[in-house]
């Protein structure tokens, strides 16, 4: 082999150094390793998920707009959507790579039309790789092999109707859908893990045949319930902030298993 000149020794030292700093920064960390993942949540005031954090934030840096969402009612719904294109644009100017829409009964209450709608949108609006939350968890289901599913939401009757009209233009036959019947956003939050657990295993208990378990509401607090969850209900479950964060990190490329919390996110 040809002996290296000093310059093409210098060059290959320095190569070597800026991978081990490369290298280094993405163990630690550090914000030159982050990728920036938009989030559209619909209720004002929402800070970055804590679930986020726990799940991507070593790697992903969340840019989150809001809506200003009143209530979970069609009519508050509609009050809102004429702001989802110009928050995606907000989310584009300040570095997003990529865009979820986070609100699953945003964006399923008026079918699968509307909800590829709502995604055209997104992307007209930032240029960038989109996805809504109900997407996510109809991506979640198939992903664990869904088929009859029982859906635990925190919606009154008029939403969970629609939501299993939804499920059902997706070929999921929804054995039983039972809501906590919550209608102002900020009473969602007094919505416990002990209680979420048990009314979701008892929304299964209840539908003989069951395959899996879709929790339903993006302001539940639910990462730490999968997979106590699924050890006590005996399926996979899949839920709303959990999965669509899930599908964000795919869309920045990631990886985006999670080990630790329930069967999708574990891989």
């Amino acid at each position: 082999m040809a002996a290296l000149t000093r310059r093409a020794l210098l060059d290959l030292i320095g190569a070597a150094s800026v991978a081990a700093i490369l290298s280094s920064a993405a163990r630690a960390g550090t914000p030159a390793a982050l990728r920036k993942l938009g989030l559209i949540f619909p209720p004002a005031g929402r800070g970055v998920p804590e679930e986020g954090l726990t799940m991507y934030g070593g790697r992903i840096e969340f840019l989150v707009e809001t809506l200003g969402l009143e209530t979970m009612t069609p009519d508050g719904y509609d009050a809102v959507i004429e702001r989802i294109g110009p928050s995606a644009e907000k989310l584009k100017a300040r570095g997003a790579e990529a865009v979820v829409l986070m609100g699953t009964s945003l964006s399923f209450y008026k079918g699968e039309e509307f909800n590829q709608e709502l995604t055209r949108r997104l992307r007209e609006s930032s240029g960038l790789p989109c996805i809504t939350m109900s997407t996510a968890v109809i991506e979640g289901l198939r992903a664990v092999g869904a088929a009859n599913v029982a859906v635990a939401t925190a919606y009154n009757q008029t939403v969970n109707d629609r939501l299993r009209a939804f499920l059902a233009e997706h070929a999921f036959s929804v054995l039983k859908v039972q809501g906590l019947g919550v209608e102002a956003v900020g009473d969602i939050f007094s919505v416990t893990q002990p209680q979420l657990i048990d009314f979701a295993a008892g929304v299964v208990a209840a539908a003989p045949g069951a395959d899996s378990v879709l929790v339903s509401c993006g302001g539940l607090i639910t990462l730490d319930i999968l997979a106590p969850l699924e050890q006590r209900a005996g399926v996979p479950a899949v839920s709303s902030t959990p999965h669509a964060l899930f599908a964000g990190a795919k869309l920045l490329g990631l990886d985006a298993r999670v080990p630790g919390y329930g069967r999708l996110l574990s891989g």
